[in-house]
């Protein structure tokens, strides 16, 4: 809490403009009976290209993280694509987890098939959606041309296109962050949250339960490196937030607009998330941050009894660091289906409460937190081979 109030004081709040949101709002209202434009022979290669280069870079979660990585560093007035590149960075590291020194240890095999599953499904599908609107804008400013009446033939909803516009003629990235907050929330609500399948599977069963175990509830971000990455080998520190119910789409939607507030607010979070980013390619496994911590490689025998590590968060003098595999390692590339088409947006009524506030939360320095949360992951761990 005390440096969290040290960084807030530092802190340049996004400023969300109630002008932009009532121009946004006078918009949707009219998207009722607006007709799609016409698109040339040229117009209609470029969607399908753009189309391409979204599959070629959707292959697993570390291309598409990588990818928007690559997009914030071209065109940083992209806020979102660099809040993506984080929480995309956090999905990697779950999946791995899977795979990992505890979880195979406290879930069975199809169990973390199908929480994989699930995570790479919102994964991908949130970047075929998105993707191809960041690669439309930086195609727009190399032409000087705006080109976002090519959305709708790139399966983007409806709800975008005003806010495309708006951005293109005063580029205030907040507003066009928060939009795409909405969006991708909204776009993956039926596609995968809702979804029959992972409802069952993954969602409503017992150990979805215990989130807090699986790491499925948070985002952290590294903006002190641990020692072996960064500059100057400074030690890690961790900002981030931890979500109470992930199954609610609008407890999604502001968990996503605080990331955003915390991750543009405090420079001292943006500078050092970023400086995390450029010198810290994501492989999936958690060594990326804490190298002193997690292992790539297994040091022990999977099939080994497990011996307590952790003290306060951090290895025993002595003790093997945790197994955090590579994603290639743990999980092969998935073909995922096609997304259902259709568009989620309904009424302007449905969405303009997003755009009224964009708080800064109060506590987001969580590096001690962490620390707590492995321990209980490993006394969980313990606790169930005593008991087996």
């Amino acid at each position: 809490m005390s440096a969290s109030h040290e960084m807030a004081e530092e802190a340049v709040p996004l400023r969300l403009s109630q002008a932009s949101a009532a121009k946004l709002a006078a918009a949707w209202t009219k998207l009722g009976g607006s007709a799609s434009v016409p698109l040339s022979g040229e117009e209609l290669v470029l969607a399908g290209r753009l189309r391409e280069e979204t599959a070629a870079a959707n292959r697993n979660n570390v291309t598409r993280t990588e990818a928007y990585r690559q997009v914030y560093f071209r065109t940083p007035e992209l806020h979102w694509a660099l809040l993506a590149h984080t929480v995309s960075r956090n999905g990697g590291w779950n999946m791995t987890d899977l795979q990992g020194e505890w979880l195979p240890r406290l879930l069975r095999s199809d169990q973390r098939e199908d929480v994989f599953l699930f995570l790479e499904r919102a994964n991908a599908y949130i970047f075929q959606d998105a993707y191809p609107q960041l690669l439309l804008y930086e195609r727009s400013k190399r032409l000087g041309r705006s080109l976002f009446h090519l959305l709708p033939a790139l399966g983007v909803s409806a709800f975008m296109q005003p806010v495309w516009r708006l951005f293109w003629r005063d580029r205030d990235p907040v507003p066009l962050t928060v939009a795409l907050i909405v969006n991708e929330q909204h776009y993956i609500e039926e596609r995968v949250v809702q979804h029959s399948y992972f409802r069952d599977k993954v969602l409503h069963t017992l150990f979805f339960g215990l989130q807090s175990l699986l790491q499925l509830n948070g985002v952290i971000m590294p903006y002190g490196a641990g020692r072996g990455q960064g500059a100057g080998g400074s030690p890690l520190r961790l900002a981030g937030l931890i979500m109470e119910r992930f199954e609610r789409l609008e407890e999604r939607i502001e968990f996503g607009k605080r990331l955003y507030a915390v991750l543009f607010g405090i420079p001292r979070v943006r500078e050092g998330v970023c400086r995390f980013a450029a010198a810290a390619p994501h492989t999936g496994s958690r060594a990326d941050y804490a190298p002193d911590l997690f292992a790539r490689v297994r040091r022990l025998p999977p099939g080994r009894p497990y011996a307590e590590r952790l003290l306060g968060g951090r290895l025993k003098p002595g003790a093997e660091p945790l197994y955090s595999p590579e994603l290639g390692a743990a999980w092969s590339d998935r073909p995922f289906p096609a997304p259902e088409p259709g568009d989620w947006f309904r009424s302007a009524e449905g969405v303009a409460p997003y755009f009224r506030k964009l708080p800064l939360p109060r506590q987001f320095e969580i590096t001690n937190e962490y620390g707590l949360m492995l321990n209980k992951i490993e006394l969980a761990v313990l606790a169930a081979q005593r008991r087996d």
